[in-house]
């Protein structure tokens, strides 16, 4: 089976349901924005980190695939037999936040992105979570888009930025400190 099919060569592309739409509708753009952002979260992955939070960043990649699923759905389409994220996704993030942050000073300041490897891939991550977040509440203006997208969203970037910080706590490297 070819990789290419040509299919998208005039500017469309097909929803789950069978709809053509134009490439550069708000809707793709969220989509392929999520896509990126579960990228990014590989690349983090990548970068060798802790067990458990690897696991926790790979149930990440999982539910990033069911929204994207879900955003590439037309009205009234369905992903397949997927499960949306929800509430209990949403508590799952919470708790590896708060998991993390007990091991984490206070935050004090604003801190520059940055530290090690991973934590680095962690913060372009958070950023690309905002985005995509920011993409998904314009959709939404246009079109239908349940809530618990754009909660697992803001909660994700939050658990990005907790764990950007405790890798480069467990690491030993120190925050810098944003100075204006």
């Amino acid at each position: 089976m070819k990789i290419y099919t040509k299919a998208g060569d005039g500017g469309k592309t097909s929803l789950f349901g069978g709809k053509k739409v134009s490439k550069s509708e708000l809707r793709i753009a969220a989509y392929g924005t999520v896509d990126e952002l579960n990228s990014a979260v590989g690349a983090c992955r990548s970068c060798g980190i802790e067990g458990r939070l690897d696991a926790f960043l790979e149930r990440v990649q999982s539910d990033l695939f069911r929204v994207g699923a879900e955003l590439a759905s037309g009205e009234g389409a369905s992903p397949g037999n997927l499960t949306p994220v929800g509430g209990a996704d949403v508590s799952f993030i919470e708790s590896e936040i708060d998991r993390l942050d007990a091991d984490l000073e206070p935050l004090r300041n604003f801190i520059l992105p940055g530290g090690t490897q991973a934590a680095s891939a962690a913060h372009i991550a958070r950023s690309i979570c905002r985005r995509a977040e920011r993409t998904v509440v314009e959709h939404s203006e246009k079109e239908t888009v349940r809530g618990d997208i754009v909660v697992y969203l803001n909660r994700l970037s939050d658990a990005l930025f907790v764990a950007a910080r405790w890798i480069n706590a467990a690491a030993g490297t120190p925050e810098r400190t944003w100075k204006s």
